[in-house]
């Protein structure tokens, strides 16, 4: 199949590439080797867009980070995404040493061109967060943090782009590249052959790999892993502000955010690991995450209990602690961006920019006339739990299937989970209309909600109960039907009885 550009990796970065470039006249493929898009590093991040106030502005992604900052707000109301521009953050400090710290980090803000940001006493920080611990001597405090939600940024880009005449290819895994007189011939994957003129490498955790498949690299990936605590909304007013712990050499020191959804994320560590697919979250780190951060900053939030879920994420790490975005050094019409991690998401507008001109060099016949039909507007979707009662009796009474609720937790109806699976990227299993609608993504964690979400598939998609998953790939919900299991009788005949 021939295609001016080929994405590879449908995450926060590869979509917003699709983004940008769907204006133009331009044959545009997104392939992503998962289910659905937002299923990597995207989907496991800490919600948080940063102004770049604690970053080196003279690496790359202190430069993308600052740029971006500037673009957020125009960007997220074309795509109708709840972003939270003020919510702003807190580094809290118990010592003189991290006073010190603070005072670095104010003067490097200064010179990275922002304002607002002070360093408020005990006395001030017991008025900005009255739960926090009395221990608590000093606070940085940024009024210009904003807070997102990954998921619902990631398919926005995604969507807007699909909208705009892009091609998705899920569950699509480039195997191959072919390079023929220094110059990208085709891409092999598991579904057929591509044959682009550009090839925008945007694999994340495998993007090291995919460059590789080219030419030589002096880079690599080393896969970073953070673990996360999410709590339960009835302790959503508890932290107000994004609250930094002081910082590590690996890491701007871990969070805890007031999501744009009412919950408490609380995390991460940053430890080292090899295996690229390891999601795992290990007792004793959770531990420490607890003891050393959340209960060192708001001793009333408990360990357990009230907590709803843990999980983690892998941040794709280059050797350089930098991003790399650049074109291939020996092949033409390859463009390699590796080591995206924070602040990827929030240099997701700035890096697409860049990629746009990177694009442009390779030439080759490309048009980048803008399409008169380019619409950048996404239609909002319907979220009920965010209406009114009168406006919500009114939409119910022109729609009944809003007024059937599937997921209690979230006041999530049918109307809306029939919506995620008709919507431009459709959602084909359990996760994927989490990701679109909070189905699951509530107290019960899906208890209540997960049966009759399956249900709702079987019939719209009309598919069979047990070729439902929870991700996609073999991940199914159910492995047989009641009535077809057995058990052998003592009998001399062995008979089987039907249960």
């Amino acid at each position: 199949m021939k295609t001016d550009v080929l994405i590879i990796g449908g995450g926060a970065i590869g979509s917003a590439i699709a983004h940008q470039l769907c204006r133009y006249n331009l044959d545009i493929t997104l392939v992503e080797k998962q289910s659905d898009v937002c299923m990597g590093t995207s989907k496991a991040n800490s919600s948080m867009v940063h102004d770049g106030y604690n970053i080196d502005g003279h690496k790359l992604k202190g430069q993308l980070c600052l740029r971006a900052n500037s673009m957020y707000e125009q960007l997220c109301r074309d795509l109708n995404v709840d972003y939270r521009a003020t919510t702003g953050s807190i580094f809290a400090g118990f010592d003189e040493s991290h006073l010190e710290i603070m005072k670095q980090q104010l003067e490097n803000s200064r010179v990275n061109g922002l304002s607002g940001l002070y360093i408020a006493n005990h006395d001030q920080m017991m008025e900005l967060e009255p739960n926090m611990s009395r221990e608590v001597q000093y606070g940085l405090v940024n009024p210009n943090t904003g807070t997102i939600n990954p998921f619902e940024f990631t398919m926005a880009l995604a969507e807007n782009a699909v909208m705009n005449g892009v091609k998705l290819y899920l569950n699509t895994e480039v195997t191959n590249i072919h390079v023929r007189n220094q110059k990208i011939e085709s891409v092999e994957t598991n579904i057929g052959r591509f044959e682009p003129k550009v090839v925008i490498n945007s694999a994340g955790l495998y993007s090291d790999k995919i460059a590789a498949m080219v030419e030589d690299v002096d880079f690599y990936i080393h896969p970073r892993k953070g673990e996360y605590f999410l709590y339960d909304k009835k302790w959503g007013d508890h932290v107000r502000h994004c609250i930094y712990s002081p910082p590590t050499p690996v890491s701007k020191g871990m969070i805890m955010v007031p999501t744009t959804e009412g919950n408490i994320l609380a995390g991460s560590n940053a430890v080292e690991v090899d295996d690229r697919t390891d999601f795992s979250t290990v007792g004793a780190e959770m531990d420490e995450i607890y003891s050393h951060t959340i209960h060192r900053l708001f001793p009333q939030l408990p360990r357990m209990g009230e907590v709803i879920t843990a999980f983690a994420g892998l941040r794709s790490a280059s050797n350089t602690e930098d991003f790399i975005i650049s074109h291939a050094r020996t092949v033409r019409g390859m463009i390699n961006l590796v080591g995206i991690q924070s602040p990827g998401l929030s240099s997701a507008p700035a890096i697409s920019e860049m990629v746009e001109k990177l694009v442009r060099e390779v030439g080759d016949g490309l048009d980048f006339t803008e399409k008169p039909d380019y619409n950048p507007k996404r239609p909002a979707p319907v979220v009920l739990r965010n209406m009114d009662p009168e406006e919500r009796s009114a939409f119910i009474k022109d729609n009944p299937e809003y007024g059937q609720i599937i997921c209690r937790c979230e006041t999530i109806s049918r109307g809306e989970i029939l919506d995620a699976i008709r919507r431009p990227i459709p959602a084909l299993n359990l996760d994927a209309i989490k990701r679109r609608t909070r189905a699951g993504m509530g107290r019960c964690q899906g208890g209540f909600c997960g049966p009759r979400v399956v249900g709702i598939l079987e019939e719209e998609l009309g598919i069979a109960p047990l070729d439902i998953t929870k991700r996609g790939g073999r991940s199914n919900i159910l492995l047989g039907r009641t009535k077809d299991l057995s058990l052998l009788e003592g009998g001399i005949d062995d008979e089987k009885i039907r249960l």
